[in-house]
């Protein structure tokens, strides 16, 4: 259940979720490089330190993985944990009768 709680709790906040988006976009990217994307295209002028601590938020819940390459560090999306939400609760696809 904890895996669940961190899931939900990393995609429950809009700049999270944004960052998300950013990776969608543009997987592998640096700190730096998810501040400038956030700041030119969303607006979002928060601190890096601050997105660091979603980035640890969003690798907890292991939407997020990090490679290290001399002094970089890359961030990687794994939509993996989002299968545990479709199979928790599966769509059914018919419309219920009148």
């Amino acid at each position: 259940m904890d895996a669940d709680r961190d899931l939900f709790k990393a995609i429950g906040d809009a700049t999270r979720r944004t960052i998300l988006d950013e990776l969608v976009d543009r997987d592998g990217q640096t700190l730096f490089e998810i501040c400038g994307r956030l700041a030119m295209r969303h607006n979002l002028t928060s601190s890096r330190q601050a997105i660091s601590q979603h980035l640890a938020v969003l690798e907890q819940a292991g939407l997020v993985h990090t490679r290290r390459e001399g002094r970089y560090k890359f961030h990687h999306l794994d939509t993996s944990p989002l299968r545990s939400i479709f199979q928790r609760w599966p769509i059914d696809r018919e419309a219920p009768s009148s």
